[in-house]
């Protein structure tokens, strides 16, 4: 049986979702609470968005190829009992066996979280914590340029196919939260985090729409390559095409081709 799953994280103490050879990772927890369930036999577990280092999830989606003899619903909460705290997994979708979510996604949801005012530890572990203050009407002026499809190549790192479409990016604040979402077909390795540090640099009166439609077009990185931090960016929602036979989108609401990056 194949089966799909959202999947939560925090992802403070990890070092990306994707395995590596040291490092804490998202899948690397999640392939050992397999093995587990399965003789000591490790059972790959695909995801959608490679998170970097920091980030995190609230609709991260997986995949993985049980051969197991528990049923759905016993192995899910097999599954959830065995993650540890700062992973949760959702229910458990059959899906074909050929369905890999890095592929079949045909948009990715990010956020990221500023929090204005007072220096805030609990909400700044979510949210980068800013003292100034932010001229969000300006930012969301010049987030609409980048709307479209472009040669992101200023906001992401080298890649042979820097052409992404980003379908929106919104910006709004509530009391001192400041929300930049940003949805795409896929992206750029850092390439959201890149988008929010010119932006936040057009918050503060630093740099204008137009220096950002310049730097779009140079295509050379933009501001000197700055990004903003990991902690403020969740990965909030993926969604799938008809291609796949299922639900539309997964939500309970820094790359390869033209599927998800790291970010």
């Amino acid at each position: 049986m194949r089966y799909r799953a959202r999947v939560e994280y925090d992802g403070t103490e990890f070092c990306g979702f994707q395995l590596q050879r040291e490092g804490r990772t998202v899948q690397g927890e999640l392939e050992s609470a397999l093995a587990r369930l399965s003789d000591g036999c490790r059972i790959r577990v695909d995801g959608a968005g490679r998170t970097d280092t920091g980030v995190h999830a609230s609709g991260q989606v997986i995949a993985f190829t049980y051969q197991g003899r528990l049923p759905r619903d016993k192995l899910r909460r097999a599954l959830d009992a065995m993650l540890p705290r700062d992973i949760a997994m959702g229910p458990l979708v059959r899906v074909e066996l050929g369905f890999q979510p890095r592929h079949a996604a045909r948009q990715r949801e990010y956020r990221y979280t500023v929090r204005t005012g007072t220096r805030s530890p609990l909400h700044e572990r979510f949210a980068l914590g800013i003292r100034g203050p932010l001229d969000v009407e300006a930012m969301d002026t010049a987030a609409r340029l980048l709307v479209g499809r472009h040669d992101f190549s200023a906001f992401g790192g080298w890649h042979r196919q820097p052409i992404r479409t980003l379908h929106r990016v919104r910006i709004r604040r509530i009391g001192k939260t400041i929300t930049i979402d940003v949805v795409g077909d896929a992206f750029l390795r850092q390439m959201v985090r890149s988008i929010v540090a010119a932006l936040l640099r057009i918050g503060r009166g630093e740099a204008t729409a137009e220096d950002l439609a310049a730097a779009l077009r140079s295509r050379e990185r933009a501001f000197a390559g700055a990004i903003a931090p990991p902690h403020g960016l969740s990965l909030r929602r993926v969604r799938f095409g008809p291609a796949t036979g299922r639900r539309k989108s997964t939500t309970d609401d820094d790359d390869q081709d033209l599927q998800p990056q790291s970010e």
